[in-house]
């Protein structure tokens, strides 16, 4: 693989260390956020994971390489690319080939943090069953990876802009267990609660180890989601968030968005929709997201649950 896998130094080291490393995706900056926001983002959540004892590894296509790591300037080619590709796992392959840099989502992501013996990856919100999906099929890949792919996935539960139920739903039959933080409930990415239950609630990082270790051990494939709701402080208040969502979806469809475009079109309207107070709130639970990512990645270094 070194001929397609380009460690950071820093990443280099942790592996051969055997430091924990936590994995990063990257379309929350070339397709998530605007500039300058998702650059100074990158950097603060990357900052934290660092001030956790952890090591970040933002994950992205760049000259056909997997990246694994970002210097810098790559972090501001991300930023600044308005051609960055979003690479799911369908994708993967053509933007590593073609040359072409990629943002990875968290599909792709799982992939490559699985190729480079990355144990827990940190995003933002996972996708899911779109509204109207019974109609439409729009399922995102990130579910289907889950099922398949041995990567613990920290996140603020599912983008809003989905249908929760039926997202648990589809994660229920692939057999994907889902584990809360501080909370029963699965978390609404802007909200902290969706009204869902999740499977389980585990607050601690060494338990929440032992349970992924006791799952792998058991020959139980596929990834395991743990949801940490956004801060309170920084929540969205949940009846205000869901009619802003229901006006986005209508501008949505009048406009013939479809396709990897719906995601990216969703977050930006309902940013203008909100006065960018959804962006504020994005950024603060991908941060609280990012520590308590590492801590896990800590305790899974430490190698918590069964040998």
């Amino acid at each position: 693989m070194k001929d397609l896998i380009a460690y950071s130094p820093e990443v280099d080291a942790a592996r051969v260390e055997g430091r924990a490393i936590v994995a990063l995706e990257s379309t929350i900056i070339s397709h998530g956020m605007p500039w300058p926001q998702n650059v100074q983002t990158a950097r603060e959540v990357e900052a934290i994971v660092r001030a956790e004892g952890a090591v970040p590894a933002t994950i992205a296509v760049i000259d056909g390489k997997i990246r694994v790591g970002l210097s810098t300037e790559e972090l501001d080619l991300l930023g600044k690319s308005p051609d960055a590709m979003k690479l799911s796992r369908r994708d993967l392959a053509y933007g590593v080939s073609s040359g072409k840099v990629g943002a990875t989502t968290v599909a792709a992501t799982m992939i490559c943090a699985r190729l480079a013996g990355i144990e827990v990856f940190v995003t933002g919100g996972i996708g899911g069953v779109h509204r109207g999906a019974p109609e439409s099929f729009d399922i995102s890949a990130d579910l289907q990876e889950l099922a398949q792919t041995p990567v613990a996935v920290v996140c603020a539960g599912a983008k809003s802009i989905l249908d929760i139920g039926l997202t648990l739903e589809y994660l229920e039959t692939q057999g994907v267990p889902v584990v809360a933080v501080g909370q029963e409930n699965f978390a609404a990415f802007y909200t902290p609660d969706s009204g869902f239950k999740a499977d389980f609630r585990i607050d601690d990082p060494v338990d929440i180890s032992r349970f992924i270790r006791t799952k792998w051990k058991l020959g139980l494939a596929g990834g395991i989601v743990i949801s940490n709701p956004v801060p309170a402080a920084d929540a969205m208040p949940r009846e205000r968030i869901e009619a802003i969502t229901q006006q986005a979806l209508e501008d949505c469809v009048q406009q013939g968005i479809s396709g990897k475009a719906v995601t990216p079109f969703l977050l930006a309207r309902i940013k203008a929709l909100t006065g960018g107070a959804s962006l504020a709130t994005n950024i603060a639970l991908v941060k609280n997201n990012a520590r308590v990512g590492a801590r896990l990645a800590l305790a899974m270094a430490a190698k918590t649950g069964p040998a």
